[in-house]
């Protein structure tokens, strides 16, 4: 079982991102349950725009396109910004826009199989806003969501210190997010592309 988390942060490495530590809780949940799991902090790569897996020299995309494919659990972690999930996440879906135009040797979209699920930080409202638009997007591709795959954590609207400034809202972010965990598990360990039928215009 594999998962990976793209950390879809504005600050680069090293700086501390707190999209990052909420995400971290999700990662230890699915590694207790024996998932294997890579986080990546996008900010930190050459993501050219565009909508193909590969936008050219320098496009650091294809190889994150590629953990995508040998991953069975996705998990998008953004924070909020004036109420919208960040650019980089933005970009990175964006960049996943090419799934809809490869599919797998049955004629399956690649996503078909695979679970997805959301973690998002602010200080302001916009959570339930950026689960529905990013699972949207997600289930577009053909990704399959479970039920209450996401966690989010917030202090309300205007400023207020980040997530690893302060512990408050910190019991029920991480639980649920430790929930999310192990529903993103049970359901990979069941689904499978052939669970779904073959689209009209596929090969059997």
């Amino acid at each position: 079982m594999k998962a990976l988390i793209l950390n879809c942060t504005l600050k680069p490495s090293p700086q501390t991102s707190s999209t990052g530590a909420l995400a971290g809780v999700v990662m230890a949940e699915l590694e207790r349950q024996q998932a294997s799991v890579e986080l990546i902090r996008l900010i930190d790569l050459n993501l050219k725009p565009g909508v193909r897996t590969d936008e050219g020299e320098g496009d650091d995309w294809p190889a994150v396109h590629e953990k995508i494919m040998a991953a069975d659990i996705l998990i998008m972690a953004t924070p909020t910004w004036l109420g919208q999930m960040s650019s980089v996440c933005l970009r990175a879906l964006e960049r996943m826009d090419a799934f809809f135009g490869e599919t797998d040797d049955s004629g399956r979209p690649v996503a078909f199989g695979k679970v997805a699920g959301v973690v998002i930080t602010g200080n302001e409202d916009g959570a339930h806003h950026i689960v529905a638009t990013v699972c949207q997007g997600l289930i577009d591709m053909g990704f399959t969501i479970p039920a209450q795959s996401w966690t989010y954590w917030h202090l309300g609207p205007g400023p207020g210190p980040d997530y690893v400034d302060t512990d408050q809202g910190h019991d029920y972010s991480d639980r649920v997010g430790r929930n999310a965990a192990r529903n993103l598990v049970a359901l990979a360990k069941v689904l499978r592309p052939s669970t779904y039928p073959v689209p009209e215009g596929g090969e059997d």
